[in-house]
């Protein structure tokens, strides 16, 4: 194993516990559940999910090294007739249940691609990821305070580096058939690869010290929104907003057709669905509510911080 793939397998392992932990600490009354799989033709994965709690309705917080043969598809993408991968990473959505916190999902991997079996020699490999909010009730002090930490963290490796991932996860996390934003945004970063900027390895650090930011991005806005007082008609909003957040992951999300196209793990890959969820026909706010505010940020994204 290469001292990368080594290196980030530990960090996912490790960041793993640590978001579990929090999380469970925050609830109260859930935890985790943890699923141990093996993939046909290589690797495996550690799944762990929460659900019912007192905060968290449903989340899942996974990790996974796989490799071997490139399946079909992905050949099909590369251009390739034939190559081999290792890929590694960890993945998290969090649905808390009052529709005054918001949810939250982040991803940082790691993949190598091999012209030989054996995968001892490195053809090409790069790092993603990148964390974004979606809020069913907008507090622009949250958006900023999401914002701020991940641009403090891409800050120490280039002030070039903040602008360029929003406008990326702005333009990603975008539900073209509704001309709306699925949420607040964050960051969306992919392909980092070794160039004459930057290393294979510092971008293994960005990805790391982005990663490791995410407790401080997320935790205290749920601490500060979960005693907030809401009716049946905030939670009825909030399911309905979920059902966009549906559509996104199962129309646009690359990372979900990825798995469904490469007969990956379905428990997995559909984790990130909430527990509750509507479509109504034709729904629109009232205009001048807050639900309307939060419509008006979808389809004009902000600029957060400075």
């Amino acid at each position: 194993m290469s001292s990368i793939r080594k290196e980030f397998t530990g960090y996912i392992e490790n960041l793993q516990d640590e978001i579990c932990t929090a999380l469970e600490e925050i609830d109260g009354v859930a935890a985790f559940r943890e699923d141990l799989w093996e993939r046909d033709g290589g690797g495996g994965g550690r799944t762990r999910v929460i659900e019912k709690g007192d905060v968290f309705e449903k989340g899942g917080v996974n990790i996974s090294t796989v490799y071997g043969e490139l399946p079909g598809p992905i050949k099909k993408h590369f251009d390739v007739e034939h190559g081999w991968f290792w890929a590694g990473g960890i993945s998290l959505v969090i649905h808390p249940k009052n529709p005054m916190v918001p949810t939250v999902h982040a991803n940082f991997r790691y993949f190598e691609l091999y012209d030989d079996p054996e995968m001892k020699t490195r053809k090409d490999g790069w790092f993603g990821g990148g964390a974004d909010l979606t809020p069913y009730y907008l507090w622009p002090e949250d958006a900023a305070h999401f914002h701020k930490v991940f641009k403090e963290a891409c800050d120490r490796h280039g002030e070039d580096l903040y602008p360029k991932f929003k406008k990326q996860c702005d333009e990603y996390f975008y539900n073209s058939h509704r001309g709306e934003a699925r949420g607040i945004g964050g960051l969306f970063f992919d392909y980092l690869r070794e160039d004459d900027q930057r290393s294979i390895s510092e971008w293994q650090q960005f990805t790391q010290d982005v990663g490791s930011v995410f407790i401080e991005s997320y935790l205290p806005i749920v601490k500060d929104r979960i005693q907030e007082p809401y009716n049946r008609a905030q939670r009825y909003w909030q399911e309905v907003r979920r059902g966009r957040y549906v559509e996104f992951n199962l129309i646009h999300d690359r990372g979900t057709l990825f798995g469904l196209k490469t007969n990956g793990r379905i428990e997995s890959i559909l984790m990130s669905l909430p527990p509750q969820v509507r479509w109504d026909y034709d729904f629109e706010p009232r205009d001048g509510s807050r639900e309307a505010e939060l419509i008006d940020v979808l389809k004009n994204p902000r600029d957060w911080v400075k």
